[in-house]
């Protein structure tokens, strides 16, 4: 059904034949099609193609292409020039895209906008500076000289080739920038597969791309599922991995890409994320807290927070607070202005939440709100807090990606770094208190990539994200990137 409040230009976007993107045109595609469907009813939207082999063929041909011409061909300071163009039409598509990513994604429109969309041209502008930033060293060798000859050496970064980014549905602008910007900024070129649950944003991007100047087949998109993802990473020719997923699919990507090929990859697989409030922190400051780390965009980020540890003498009114707040929230349509606490992202995830409200109701859990699938159209469940009493419940173990917070008192501070660690994973956590002294003790305790204080969520281009044990290798962003994406080639001469 037709919505009124959609922009002219989504809706002629919506009803195109929708394909890939490969060598800086669209491409119908020949494969079956994929529903795109909007979470806040259960509609189907628009239809996708799935890529099969040809297409992944056509489109990894292409960014070699463009990778050994036109793309090897453009001076670093000219690939910086493109991607600030992309970041300009970016922000002047900026309503048209945060359109698209609320109806295939279920994201508050605020939140697109105001936070996907802008962070998305922040952050090209981020890789833009680092494209002529690619440095390498001199270098004296100690090498002995026997007839007067002097030798010297030098270090340069190279693009590792074409790059294979896999995309989530969480965010799937912002991500995907990540991903093909990272590549763009080195001298890579990429193919990039989107989620098959929200493809229309990226397909968008790329012919945005094209229009910022970025040489036909550096910036190619093929959609489709798994299928498709393995068949793009399993081709000979992609020179690296960047995959942002579920800890299962991010160890196969990670196997194939080490059996027989040494691929490099970055992986970013989720976590179970722990937020530790220390006694001193007053309890509406816990409970705003708790919202920013556990419950934007439905609890579907993966450094969100999902394990919280409250002292005792606390928890009872952190929770009464956030059980008041939670239930206070307004949920509905995401593309209404007042709505507060949209869809989940599509019905299997819906459906993994209900199991687990499922479980939980089964193992005793006490259910503090929530623990419900909402009767009405789409893909609605409540915000949910659970309390639990042992560190070892499974609800602390097994990631949620959902607005399912999962609380445990804790009597000593000197238990924290335990009970912070103490899942396989090791993403991101954050700790609250008015004491700098004891948050800057306890950060070092902590395993992961990403250590908030009195902050959680937040991300800045400037500073690399990734993870630790089960949550991935390799980062995100910052300048450590570019390790992931270049070469360190040695010259030794001898004169």
């Amino acid at each position: 059904m037709a919505r009124s409040d959609l922009l002219p230009s989504v809706a002629a976007f919506l009803r195109r034949d929708h394909g890939h993107f490969i060598d800086g045109r669209a491409v119908a595609g020949a494969g079956r099609g994929i529903d795109i469907v909007d979470p806040s009813n259960g509609e189907t939207i628009a239809r996708v193609a799935a890529a099969g082999a040809a297409e992944v063929d056509a489109a990894v041909a292409a960014a070699q292409r463009a990778f050994d011409g036109d793309w090897a061909r453009t001076a670093p300071a000219q690939r910086a020039l493109c991607l600030l163009r992309l970041a300009d039409l970016i922000e002047a598509h900026g309503d048209e895209l945060a359109q698209l990513e609320t109806l295939q994604s279920g994201k508050l429109l605020g939140l697109a906008r105001g936070f996907e969309v802008a962070q998305a041209a922040a952050f090209l502008r981020h890789y833009a500076g680092a494209a002529t930033r690619l440095h390498g060293e001199t270098i004296a060798p100690s090498l002995p000289s026997f007839q007067g000859e002097r030798y010297t050496a030098f270090t340069r970064r190279e693009p590792v080739g074409v790059v294979a980014g896999i995309v989530p549905w969480n965010f799937s602008i912002l991500i995907a920038v990540w991903k093909f910007a990272s590549a763009l900024a080195t001298g890579c070129t990429c193919v990039i597969k989107p989620s098959e649950f929200t493809p229309l944003t990226l397909l968008r991007i790329a012919e945005l791309a094209l229009d910022a100047g970025i040489a036909p087949g550096a910036f190619n998109v093929v959609c489709g599922d798994g299928d498709s993802g393995r068949a793009l990473c399993a081709h000979p020719h992609i020179a690296k991995i960047s995959f942002t997923g579920s800890p299962a699919t991010g160890l196969a990507v990670g196997r194939a890409a080490l059996d027989g090929r040494l691929v490099r990859t970055t992986l970013e697989l989720g976590g179970k994320n722990p937020v530790a409030f220390l006694p001193d922190v007053p309890v509406e400051r816990a409970v705003a807290g708790i919202m920013e780390a556990g419950f934007l965009h439905q609890g579907q980020i993966c450094a969100a927070g999902e394990r919280f540890f409250v002292h005792r003498s606390r928890i009872d009114a952190v929770l009464e607070a956030l059980a008041a707040t939670l239930d206070g929230l307004a949920v509905g349509d995401p593309m209404d202005p007042a709505t507060q606490f949209g869809p989940l992202a599509n019905r299997p995830h819906r459906d993994k939440i209900a199991a687990l409200f499922a479980q939980a109701r089964g193992d005793g859990t006490r259910i503090v709100c929530g623990g419900e699938v909402l009767d009405r159209p789409g893909f609605y469940v409540a915000p949910t807090a659970l309390q639990v009493e042992r560190a070892d419940a499974a609800l602390l173990q097994h990631e949620t990606f959902g607005p399912v917070g999962t609380f445990l008192a804790y009597d000593d501070e000197d238990d924290l770094p335990a009970l912070l660690n103490g899942t396989p994973y090791g993403l991101a956590a954050s700790v609250w208190t008015q004491d700098l002294s004891r948050a800057l003790r306890l950060v070092p305790q902590v395993r992961a990539g990403t250590v908030w204080v009195n902050m959680h969520t937040f991300l800045d281009p400037a500073v690399p994200f990734g993870g630790v044990k089960q949550s991935g290798i390799g980062r995100e962003f910052g300048a450590a990137f570019i390790d992931d994406y270049t070469e360190l080639k040695s010259v030794m001469i001898r004169y």
